[in-house]
């Protein structure tokens, strides 16, 4: 698995369709075939970063 924002493979699952890339702090969670892209704020809060991705991008390979 690569991750959609760095192309880093240092990738860790949280949970199930749950993911982390440790190399640019986002965080990943796939939906069906669709990943939703997150980063997260200094207050644990999810900033969302989807439109910044054609969903063509973010589809599972």
């Amino acid at each position: 698995m690569e991750c959609i924002n760095c192309k880093s493979k240092n990738i860790g699952q949280i949970s199930q369709n749950h993911y982390y890339c440790w190399n640019c702090f986002v965080e990943m969670h796939r939906e069906q075939d669709v990943f939703h892209i997150h980063e997260v704020d200094l207050d644990g809060s999810l900033l969302p970063l989807n439109d910044l991705f054609s969903e063509d991008e973010r589809r599972v390979q």
